[in-house]
C-alpha cells in the first residue's frame, strides 16, 4: 500500500495535532484530509506556514489546559444525584449510563461530551454512590461522585412461595430419554 506525507492543518484524533508532519495512506490524505482542508501536502513552501501552526498549537494548547483545570474545579464542588424508579427490594428499572451523566451535568451548567465519561463496569445498575471518570484534557482526569437514590420508598422483596420451591424441585428430576426413530425404508 501507498502512504504519503502531510502536514496537518488541524488536530484529527487518533492521528495527530495541527503543525505535525504525519505519515497516511494516499488514499486517506486524497480522499479525505486534503479536500476537507484538514492536510496539506509536504513540500518546501509549507515550512513557514508549520511554524506558525505550531507556535498557535503550544497558545491553545496551554489555553485548553487552563480550561480544563478551571472546570475541574467546578466539577469537584458539584453534587450530583440521580432519582430512579425502583421496585422489590430496591432494584433499578433501567440503568444510569453516561448519556444521562453528561445531560445531568449540562442540566448544572457543566457541558462536557458523553465520550469523554467513563464508567467503569459499563452502566450503573444499582443504588448507592458510585464513581465515573472524566477526562477533561490529555493531562487532566477527574473522579467525579454521583448517588442513585430510589424516587418511591423501597419495598422489601417477598419470599417465595413454598409452592414455587416444590414445583422448582420437580424441574430438577431427570428427564427420560427420547425414542428414537427408526430409519424409513425406502
Amino acid at each position: 500500500m501507498a502512504f504519503t506525507e502531510v502536514l496537518l492543518i488541524k488536530p484529527v484524533d487518533g492521528l495527530g495535532a495541527e503543525g505535525e508532519q504525519v505519515r497516511v495512506r494516499s488514499g486517506y490524505a486524497r480522499n479525505f484530509l486534503l479536500p476537507q482542508g484538514v492536510a496539506l501536502p509536504v513540500n518546501r513552501s509549507n515550512a513557514k506556514y508549520v511554524e506558525a501552526l505550531k507556535k498557535a498549537r503550544e497558545v491553545r494548547e496551554a489555553r485548553d489546559l487552563e480550561a480544563a483545570n478551571a472546570l475541574a474545579a467546578r466539577l469537584a464542588a458539584l453534587t450530583v444525584t440521580f432519582a430512579v424508579k425502583t421496585g422489590e427490594g430496591g432494584k433499578m428499572f433501567g440503568a444510569i449510563s453516561t448519556a444521562e451523566i453528561a445531560a445531568k451535568l449540562a442540566e448544572n451548567g457543566v457541558e462536557i461530551e458523553r465520550r469523554r465519561i467513563h464508567l467503569g463496569q459499563g452502566p450503573v445498575k444499582q443504588l448507592g454512590k458510585h464513581v465515573c471518570h472524566i477526562r477533561l484534557h490529555s493531562t487532566v482526569m477527574v473522579d467525579q461522585e454521583f448517588e442513585v437514590v430510589s424516587e418511591n420508598p423501597i419495598e422489601p422483596a417477598a419470599e417465595e412461595a413454598p409452592e414455587a420451591e416444590e414445583a422448582g424441585e420437580r424441574a430438577k428430576k431427570p428427564r427420560k430419554p427420547r425414542k428414537e426413530k427408526a430409519p424409513k425404508a425406502e
